[in-house]
């Protein structure tokens, strides 16, 4: 049975378990191991962390969407993306290039859904953006597991690349529909 909660509500169960992610988000950081060799302890928390990203859009949808849950859902997604992604870079374990694209076009789709938003438009996040965000995932997953960060490093090296491409795709995507590039009148 799915309950309303009011639009502009902010202390929600599904609100408290993204801030609860923000908040965690630096001790993840700060024990990722600097000497590149991968840690359960780190792989352990990224996956709850990221499986709670799905936890609490179950509990939005089960209780109702509010404002403060679209903003603070994707802003606890980048800021635990991408600083895990930024810590691997100082870790030596990725590379600046792929994150540097991830990055900028995480920034730049933020502040159109902020433009968009004080203009009442809703800018909900694409299929492609989807897969986008689990590619990221998977990359850092990949390497924060002891086994595949050196002796498999195509593994999170793939998922790098394959969360570049969809990086670059959706932000295109958002692109087009922002310019009304292929709409039809």
């Amino acid at each position: 049975m799915k309950r309303t909660v009011d639009e502009t509500a902010i202390a929600t169960w599904a609100n408290a378990v993204t801030v609860a992610r923000i908040l965690v988000s630096p001790l993840l950081f700060a024990i990722i191991p600097a000497d590149t060799n991968g840690s359960w302890v780190a792989l352990a928390m990224w996956v709850v962390l990221c499986v709670s990203d799905g936890f609490d859009g179950y509990l939005a949808r089960r209780h109702g969407t509010t404002n403060s849950g679209a903003f603070l859902d994707p802003l606890a997604d980048k800021v635990l993306v991408l600083g895990a992604m930024f810590t691997l870079v100082s870790r030596g374990v990725f590379g600046l290039l792929p994150v540097l694209i991830i990055a900028v076009r995480e920034v730049i789709v933020s502040v159109y859904r902020v433009v968009a938003g004080s203009r009442g438009v809703s800018v909900p996040a694409s299929r492609t953006a989807k897969v986008k965000t689990f590619s990221q995932q998977m990359a850092v997953g990949f390497a924060l597991v002891p086994v595949t960060v050196d002796d498999a490093t195509w593994t999170w090296t793939v998922f790098l690349w394959i969360a570049v491409g969809l990086t670059v795709l959706s932000g295109l995507q958002y692109a087009a529909r922002a310019f009304g590039i292929g709409k039809k009148n």
